[in-house]
């Protein structure tokens, strides 16, 4: 689903009457009523429309739910735009799909692994690597400072990460 980005997700039903708990994942997050039809994983399209606000997210209906249980039926799916109708980023932003499966080296050459995954708990962006040397996953910060290169043509990222970040296994 290249061709698609993940915008939200149903983190479960809201009231009685269909409405569901919204997590945007858009910078301004009512932006993802903008996206409509949105899509699913399994190739089927949804409507979306907002509610209100509420406490962690948004209050939305789909109109594939209309009671409480299919409502909370539809919790953890995954709500994706077409590409094509998102805006195109500066230079120096991306979005997190687009960096998923990037191989990480280090400034010296040496490949630490690849991207599995991007999370965000409030303090910003981290990668979460992962490379047959290294002992777990590592965490790598997303600034300027620890990745300086993010090349997407050649599917690379440089990092000068700070000390600690990697750990190797002993041979």
């Amino acid at each position: 689903m290249k061709d698609k980005i993940c915008v939200g997700a149903v983190a479960g039903s809201f009231g009685v009457k269909g409405e569901i708990r919204l997590k945007s994942f858009c910078a301004e997050p009512e932006d993802i009523a903008g996206y409509n039809p949105l899509s699913l994983e399994d190739g089927g399209t949804v409507t979306l429309k907002l509610t209100g606000q509420i406490k962690n997210g948004l209050a939305a209906r789909l109109d594939i739910a209309r009671t409480k249980e299919q409502a909370e039926a539809l919790k953890g799916t995954r709500l994706y735009a077409d590409r094509t109708a998102l805006p195109h980023l500066p230079d120096d932003e991306f979005y997190h799909t687009d960096l998923m499966g990037l191989e990480v080296v280090d400034t010296g050459g040496m490949v630490l692994g690849k991207v599995a995954a991007v999370h965000n708990h409030g303090a910003g962006d981290l990668l979460e690597v992962r490379g047959a040397a290294l002992k777990g996953s590592a965490l790598l910060p997303f600034t300027r400072e620890a990745v300086p290169t993010v090349d997407l043509t050649t599917g690379r990222i440089v990092t000068d990460p700070p000390d600690g970040v990697f750990t190797f296994k002993q041979d």
